[in-house]
C-alpha cells in the first residue's frame, strides 16, 4: 500500500452515484411552518479536559489498522493538539490505542472532519468543507483485507483486532462516494455501518438490515461549539435525547459490540463538557463597530425569532423551520422519512439502553445558532453558498463555483475566495445543479436593503 493511498484512507476512518430518480419524495404539505424542539435531559459535571484527551487519544473507534504499519509508512506528526508518545507521530486526525485484545491499532478520530482550516490554521471544531470523497474506495477495502490475511493471518492478534474496522469498511466504502467536491457523506457512513449491526447488541451480521438508497447523500459540517446551545442534533434535527450517545456514533465504524460501547460512551459525558465550553474563534480583522449597532437592530427585528439573541443575556429558540417555509434543498431533510437507519436507530441499544437517544426526523432545518457564523463558510446545510454576503442577497449565488485547496478567507464578504465557473467540469467546483445540492431558499435576506444587508454581515462578524 502507498504512502498516499494510505493516508488517505486513514483520512476516511473516522468517518455509488445514480440518478436523481433514486431519491425519496417526501409530502411536503406538513401542517406546520415552525416548531420548536423540547429541552431532553443530558448529563452534566463532566470534565473539560479529559474529554478532550478522548477525543484524541481514545479507543472510541474500537479496532482498526495495525500501528505497524502506519510506522513502517511514516506520516506528518501532531501539530495541532502536540499530542505526547505513539500519537505525537501521527497527524491530529488519526489516534494510535490499544484494542480490546492488546494489539495497537491506528484509526481516524472526530476531528477528520471536525477540525477546519481557516487561513493557513487548523482549528478544532470547525468544519472541515474541504474533505473529498469522489471516489470509491470499494476496491481499497477489499486490498486492505487481503493484505491483512497475507501479512498477518487470520489468526493473529492483529487480525482480531482489525476485523470489526475491516468488515465495516467494507460495508461502507461504496456508499460514502459522493459526486460533490466538498460533501461530508457522515450521514451515509453511519447508515452503511448500522445496516450490518444487530440492533440489540451491536454486533456484526452478515445479512443486511435494510436496503439503502443509491444516491449519495451528503451535507457541509456544522462546527461543534453550537452543540451546547442545541436541543436537537443535526441538520435536520433527527437526533434527540441524551447526547452523549448521539456525539458517540462515529463508533459504529468499529467498536465490537454493545459491552465495548457502553464501557465507551461513559467518556463522552466528558466530551460534551468539552464541547458545551468550546468558544468559537474571534473575528481578526477590524469591524466598523457603529455599522455592527445598526446591523444588530436590523437582525433582532427580522432574524432572532429563529436565530436567537447573542450578547450578556442570550437566548436561542431551538426552532425547526419547515421545507415549504425555508425553501432550501429539500433532499436530506426527506432521506431520512426512508432511510432505514431510523427505524433502526430506535430499535437499537442507543435507544433501549439508558440514557436513551432517538430518531425524531421532520420536514425541516434546524434554524442554527449562530456563534462564530463568520468562520464557519460555505453556508446552507449542503454547503452550497460560499458566502454570507450571498447568502443574504440570492441573486449572487454562484451556480457553479471553484476554490483553491488552500484557499484564502475572504473578510468583507465574509466566506471564500472563489472563481465562477461556467460548468462543473473543473476541478474542485460545486456544482449546485445537482440534486441535494441546490442552493435556493433562505431568501430572508432579500427582503433587506442593500444598506442593512451590509450592516448585518457587520454584526454577524462580532458573534
Amino acid at each position: 500500500m502507498g504512502k498516499k493511498a494510505l493516508v488517505f484512507l486513514l483520512f476516511l476512518l473516522s468517518l455509488a452515484c445514480s440518478t436523481v430518480n433514486d431519491l425519496p419524495r417526501v409530502s411536503q404539505n406538513a401542517d406546520w411552518k415552525v416548531k420548536r424542539i423540547p429541552e431532553y435531559p443530558q448529563q452534566v459535571g463532566g470534565d473539560a479536559q479529559k474529554g478532550l484527551d478522548y477525543l484524541i487519544y481514545g479507543d472510541y473507534i474500537g479496532s482498526g489498522i495495525p500501528l505497524e504499519l502506519m510506522q513502517s509508512n511514516r506520516v506528518s506528526s501532531d501539530t495541532v493538539f502536540r499530542r505526547e508518545g505513539p500519537n505525537g507521530q501521527l497527524p491530529y486526525l488519526m489516534t494510535t490505542f490499544e484494542a480490546a485484545n492488546g494489539a495497537q491499532v491506528v484509526s481516524g478520530n472526530c476531528f477528520t472532519c471536525h477540525a477546519g482550516e481557516l487561513d493557513g490554521q487548523i482549528i478544532p471544531g470547525l468544519g472541515n468543507s474541504f474533505s473529498d470523497y469522489e471516489k470509491n474506495w470499494s476496491q481499497m477495502a477489499s486490498m486492505m483485507n487481503l493484505g491483512m490475511r497475507v501479512k498477518f493471518g487470520k489468526s493473529s492478534k492483529e487480525w482480531e483486532a482489525y476485523e470489526d474496522f475491516g468488515h465495516y469498511f467494507k460495508a461502507m466504502a461504496p456508499t460514502i462516494e459522493t459526486n460533490q467536491f466538498g460533501a461530508n457523506p457522515a450521514f451515509r457512513l453511519a447508515e452503511a455501518c448500522m445496516n450490518m449491526r444487530n440492533p440489540v447488541d451491536l454486533t456484526y451480521q452478515e445479512e443486511p438490515n435494510y436496503e439503502i438508497p443509491a444516491y449519495p447523500i451528503a451535507t457541509d459540517v456544522p462546527p461543534l461549539w453550537n452543540v451546547g446551545k442545541k436541543n436537537g442534533l443535526y441538520y435536520n434535527g433527527v437526533g434527540r435525547g441524551d447526547f452523549t450517545k448521539l456525539l458517540f456514533q462515529a463508533s459504529v465504524l468499529g467498536i465490537p459490540d454493545s459491552t465495548a460501547a457502553r464501557k465507551a460512551v461513559i467518556q463522552f459525558k466528558d466530551v460534551l463538557a468539552w464541547l458545551e465550553q468550546l468558544e468559537p474563534p474571534v473575528y481578526p480583522k477590524p469591524i466598523n463597530q457603529q455599522l455592527a449597532m445598526q446591523g444588530k437592530l436590523v437582525f433582532e427585528e427580522n432574524c432572532s425569532k429563529c436565530h436567537g439573541t447573542y450578547g450578556e443575556q442570550e437566548t436561542y429558540p431551538n426552532k425547526i423551520v419547515a421545507l415549504k417555509l425555508v425553501k432550501t434543498d429539500p433532499a436530506y431533510a426527506e432521506y431520512a422519512f426512508s432511510s432505514g437507519i431510523v427505524d433502526w436507530y430506535n430499535r437499537s441499544w442507543f435507544a433501549n439502553s439508558s440514557p436513551r437517544s432517538f430518531f425524531e426526523p421532520s420536514l425541516g432545518y434546524i434554524a442554527p445558532p449562530l456563534d462564530g457564523i463568520w468562520a464557519t463558510a460555505p453556508y446552507l446545510h449542503n454547503g452550497s453558498v460560499p458566502t454570507l454576503e450571498a447568502l443574504l442577497d440570492s441573486p449572487k449565488r454562484p451556480t457553479f463555483w471553484s476554490r483553491e485547496e488552500h484557499a484564502t478567507y475572504d473578510y468583507e464578504a465574509i466566506g471564500w475566495i472563489y472563481k465562477e465557473e461556467k460548468n462543473a467540469n473543473g476541478k474542485r467546483t460545486f456544482d449546485t445543479t445537482l440534486p441535494a445540492y441546490g442552493n435556493k431558499g433562505h431568501y430572508f435576506g432579500d427582503e433587506l436593503t442593500k444598506t442593512e444587508r451590509e450592516s448585518v454581515i457587520e454584526y454577524l462578524k462580532t458573534l
